[in-house]
């Protein structure tokens, strides 16, 4: 376990310094090459997140950073200094040497993580030490008992520490892991998918030193326990400056990377974790890190990108990068280049290819102020071409005609809710015939065919298809989330359809049905993202009680709260606008169920207090709870969003009789699966949609 010290001799010695004018620096690790390592363990994405960061730091942070402030270690970066042990160290040290009190320093670690058992035992719950793996990893070494040049996490806290001494705040970015090691990816022909922890193993670490170290594990079987995180802030407010760190999973748990972003033009191999904090932050400039934590949340869960659980720790309430909130950027200056045009905004940003833009002499103009529109053409991660096009009366604009000082603003768009879904690689018992016979039904006859788009194996999907010949099923097809990963330690979780027990119908109903399924309580989650939490005054808190501890706590749902079979939850809400608002509050199981617990109106002033659900032992997985606040109109009918509501899907689809596929198709069921409703327990701008995590898991209440 690392952990923060603090180093109270100079840190007093700093605050004793006058202010001086804040400066921002960085220090990027990406390690991908491991020379020492066998070939099948090395990364492709470690370089491209660092290229990514570095761009996005020194161009489009809300708080910029000097590019001589940012200390690059990556191997596959021309001219960078490649991430050994020795150089990272001394990229610290300097950096220490130059901090002044005030200052800002953002850290970021791309590549591999493992275990080892701990060289203090006593400073570890579980009896291991946390490691990153710099290019130069060696093996383990028995005589003295430590991996050769691995970077343990009680040396990177001491590093950030000194940091800290000296009045600088910290925000680390680890985009790694340690554990995971049964969770595989499936095959997509390009090896597109790549996880990055390293089984201790693989470093040659002993099993019996493992299972010595196992053995003083002091971690208690607490269901409800969050895993430990490899980084924890022990030192008291106010000696030292500032500390967030952000973790891609936790300590059990692996993390991919993949070619992002989604689309076929310009992608390549990214830490998922990586891609889609930047992102968030692209479109979410000046919010505070808990509001980030959150996004990153929601949008792993709109994406269907990864089954692990972000963590974020430290400081959560002050604005990132220590800057001041700022409403996000929706416009930006038109750049002219002969016959190019071209907006300093892409991917990152939400602009891909089709995005439709309107064009404005300044950035001050009112949207009826509008001179013409221009399409996205081309987008990489921080740019995008556009061209002109004739749409809602106005033709279509050469370029000299477009006013010096001209911005582009984006436009609403449409929610896609097109499910697309990869196809599977070949496998050895040609199950990928049969198959193409059922989805060439779907295609054709299926009630959803305009709604699912078949890509090719290793293509950008929300679903991906996979036969799995080493799984408990295989003669199967799963249905993987877009990472592709699977855990065959927990094949339940995973949807999945025999095949030979079927007929070509039989098994395009089942198919359809399924898909169907996946794709309403996804699509849920996507309305969710598009309206967001808005600037609706309404305060929410999501509280829990059970059996034995009846008196209701807060949930800190940015950490994704472990709740166990008897364990309820509540809502505490009030409604701080001079309008009603309508509430209703959906619940998505892991088994992409879809439960409605409450419909009713808060008045301007109100409260709302109500049990919403407790927690069964029928499924157990990622649940979300989905908070609907729309205004109301006086005396209007209170909205009610009970039809969304759909059974929990079966995840080993078999055989099912026509009877129960017309029920099927018609969707016709309810669920209380997961969760079951309580009764009532206690009195009491555009619209928003809230989501809130929660881990169902085992345990007895």
């Amino acid at each position: 376990m690392l952990r923060t010290t603090l180093l109270a001799s100079a840190a007093a010695a700093m605050l004793a310094l006058p202010a001086l004018a804040r400066d921002n620096h960085a220090i990027l690790i990406g390690a991908s090459t491991y020379t020492n390592l066998d070939e099948r363990f090395w990364l492709r994405g470690p370089a491209n997140d660092i290229d990514l960061v570095q761009r996005f730091l020194t161009t489009s942070a809300s708080t910029p950073f000097a590019p001589e402030n940012v200390t690059i270690l990556a191997d596959g970066i021309e001219g960078s200094t490649a991430p050994t042990l020795a150089a990272i160290r001394q990229a610290f040290a300097d950096l220490t040497e130059t901090v002044q009190p005030g200052d800002f320093v953002y850290l970021h670690f791309s590549g591999h993580g493992s275990q080892a058992p701990a060289a203090d035992p006593d400073s570890e719950l579980d009896g291991l030490d946390e490691l990153f793996l710099p290019v130069d990893i060696g093996p383990w070494n028995d005589t003295v008992g430590t991996v050769e040049n691995a970077l343990v996490d009680d040396e990177i806290g001491q590093m950030i520490d000194a940091l800290r001494a000296r009045g600088a705040t910290v925000w680390a970015v680890f985009d790694s892991c340690h554990s995971g090691t049964a969770t595989r990816a499936a095959p997509t022909g390009d090896d597109d998918v790549r996880l990055r922890k390293l089984d201790p193993r693989a470093l040659g670490i002993p099993d019996a030193a493992l299972a010595d170290a196992e053995t003083s594990s002091r971690a208690l079987p607490d269901p409800r326990a969050r895993p430990e995180s490899p980084v924890a802030d022990a030192a008291p407010a106010g000696d030292t400056g500032g500390f967030v760190a952000f973790f891609a999973a936790q300590t059990n748990e692996t993390t991919p990377e993949k070619r992002l972003p989604k689309g076929k033009k310009g992608r390549r191999s990214q830490g998922v974790f990586t891609f889609v904090l930047f992102e968030t932050l692209a479109q979410n400039p000046g919010i505070t890190y808990r509001q980030l934590g959150q996004e990153v949340l929601r949008r792993y869960a709109v994406k269907n990108m990864a089954r692990s659980t972000p963590m974020f720790e430290g400081d959560l309430d002050t604005v990132v990068f220590s800057g001041e909130p700022v409403k996000p950027v929706t416009q930006w200056p038109v750049e002219i280049g002969g016959d190019v045009l071209t907006i300093p905004a892409g991917a990152l940003h939400n602009l891909t290819e089709g995005a439709e833009l309107a064009l404005f002499a300044s950035a001050a103009d009112a949207d009826e102020a509008v001179l013409g529109y221009f399409r996205v053409d081309w987008a990489d991660a921080f740019s995008a071409e556009v061209v002109p096009i004739a749409a809602h009366g106005h033709e279509a604009l050469t370029p000299d005609v477009i006013p010096n000082g001209a911005y582009l603003r984006k436009q609403a768009q449409g929610m896609d809710f097109t499910l697309t879904v990869a196809l599977p690689e070949p496998d050895a018992a040609n199950h990928g015939a049969a198959l193409a016979e059922a989805l060439a039904v779907i295609r054709t006859d299926g009630e959803m065919s305009s709604r699912i788009s078949f890509v090719p194996p290793g293509e950008d999907a929300d679903i991906r298809m996979a036969f799995l010949p080493d799984s408990p099923r295989p003669g199967a097809v799963w249905l993987l989330p877009s990472s592709g990963l699977f855990d065959p330690e927990n094949p339940g979780q995973t949807p999945s359809i025999s095949i030979a027990d079927k007929s070509t119908e039989d098994l395009a109903i089942v198919l359809e049905d399924t898909l169907g399924h996946m794709s309403r309580a996804l699509n849920l989650l996507k309305i969710g993202a598009g309206y967001g939490a808005s600037d609706l005054d309404v305060d929410v808190e999501l509280r829990t009680k059970n059996k034995r501890n009846k008196t209701l706590r807060t949930l800190d749902t940015v950490a994704v709260p472990k709740l166990i079979p008897g364990d309820e939850v509540h809502i505490l809400a009030r409604n701080n606008t001079d309008q009603p608002v309508d509430v209703n509050v959906l619940y998505v199981g892991s088994d992409y169920s879809i439960s409605h617990f409450f419909s009713g109106r808060m008045q301007p002033g109100d409260s709302l207090k109500k049990g919403l659900l407790r927690i069964t032992d029928t499924a157990f997985g990622r649940d979300r709870v989905i908070m609907v606040l729309t205004p109301a109109k006086p005396q209007s009918v209170v909205e009610n969003l009970a039809f969304m509501e759909q059974a929990e899907l079966e995840t080993t689809r078999g055989n099912a009789s026509s009877m129960a596929a017309a029920f099927m198709q018609a969707g016709f069921g309810t669920t209380t699966r997961g969760a079951i409703a309580l009764d009532d327990e206690e009195d009491g701008p555009g619209g928003a949609v809230l989501q809130f995590e929660i881990d169902a898991v085992p345990g007895d209440g």
